[in-house]
């Protein structure tokens, strides 16, 4: 943790965005399913029945009644993903201008029909934090006012994923403030146990599906449990994107290690052997953050993987310096079956006391952990950032 050291005073910038229009299932299981019910109400989203669990099929020809099934919906998604978001953590640790302009460095990098980032910390001033019965010097609990929750709509994120370790630091109380607060944002949030969340863009549905090792989401090391659930979102969707917060962190853990990752002697999964997983399963985009630091990128069956995206914003909680500060937004676009058609990797860097801006190392270090760790699996990445298949 650091002490936030002097701002740089920034001139605010209006930008209009237009009005999006975003509607969204959930798909809950367990006892999950009943919280969520009732707050969908109120937003106009519905609670389907659970669907068979499995993989989606590229030939289906008919419904089970046997009458032809609908054409499948035309066109291209486009979406933006960053790592981990930071926004602050009260009493002292808050931007200035109650963090109004701290996207605004980057805001222009955060467009598409889906927008999605890994919410570190929670939007809420209720419940106890975890460090209150959590002994020794590496509990952090990060929370800011839920009206921050309209910083995250105002920069263009269309979803946060919410499946990690800091989403309980206030315990359910403030678990249960941190989605009202996205949902009052009009903010989708994927990661719950049994969770499946489903954007509509243009009329193609795009699941979104959190895992992390940790209670209350859904758990990356279950393997034959995330392929399932995995599985039942191919099967009601079009494109499914899975986020995973997994593997250990530190400066120097941008490799990708095989096998199990430990932190702390915690178990944060094995990446890899998941990521594979739920492509087989039917994923079409898989989004890592956790580690803190940028990682390799690969194609699997056709489909991007990109291990982890490091830290986005950190406002004065995070430490700065080298590849903790390299950041950057993936761009991708894909085909309404979930095909590849493009990608791209606009670099960003955190500066302190934790903001972000353009530019950094990203290109040069995502390239070359890539090359080692993937080989000929490897996403290659041109110079200007251009993701390509190998």
């Amino acid at each position: 943790m650091i002490t936030p050291g002097g701002q740089r005073p920034r001139q605010r910038r209006e930008r209009q965005r237009p009005v999006r229009r975003r509607t969204f299932t959930l798909f809950l299981a367990g006892a999950a399913a009943a919280a969520v019910i009732a707050a969908l109400v109120s937003r106009g989203g519905s609670e389907h029945p659970a669907a068979v669990p499995s993989p989606r099929s590229p030939t289906r020809t008919g419904t089970s009644l046997g009458a032809p099934a609908p054409p499948r919906p035309a066109g291209n998604v486009r979406i933006a993903a960053v790592g981990d978001i930071v926004l602050g953590s009260l009493p002292d640790d808050l931007p200035p201008d109650d963090g109004a302009s701290l996207f605004d460095p980057v805001d222009d990098l955060l467009t598409g029909d889906v927008v999605l980032g890994n919410l570190e910390g929670t939007l809420t001033t209720s419940g106890s934090s975890k460090c209150d019965y959590i002994e020794g010097p590496n509990c952090f609990a990060f929370r800011v006012p839920p009206s921050y929750g309209r910083l995250l709509e105002k920069a263009g994120f269309t979803a946060m994923n919410t499946a990690n370790n800091h989403i309980d630091d206030f315990g359910a109380e403030g678990r249960r403030e941190t989605f009202a607060a996205l949902r009052s944002a009009n903010l989708l949030y994927t990661g719950r146990l049994g969770q499946i969340t489903v954007q509509r863009v243009h009329g193609i549905r795009v699941a979104l599906v959190g895992f992390a090792p940790d209670q209350g989401a859904n758990d990356i090391t279950d393997i034959p449990a995330a392929q399932q659930l995995t599985a039942r979102a191919a099967k009601s969707a079009d494109i499914v994107i899975v986020t995973m917060h997994a593997g250990a962190e530190g400066s120097d853990r941008t490799h990708v290690e095989p096998g199990t990752e430990y932190f702390l002697g915690e178990d944060r999964g094995d990446g890899y052997r998941f990521s594979h997983a739920v492509i087989d399963a039917g994923a079409d985009l898989v989004v890592g953050s956790g580690p803190h630091v940028m990682r390799g990128m690969e194609f699997y069956k056709g489909r991007l993987i990109a291990y982890s995206l490091g830290n986005f914003t950190g406002y004065g909680v995070l430490g700065l310096g080298g590849t903790l500060s390299t950041s950057g937004v993936l761009q991708v676009t894909l085909r309404a079956d979930g095909g590849y058609v493009s990608g791209q990797l606009r670099p960003t860097r955190i500066v302190a006391p934790g903001t972000p801006e353009p530019g950094g190392e990203a290109i040069d270090l995502v390239s070359g952990m890539s090359e080692e760790d993937f080989g000929p699996r490897a996403a290659r990445i041109s110079a200007e950032g251009t993701i390509q298949h190998p």
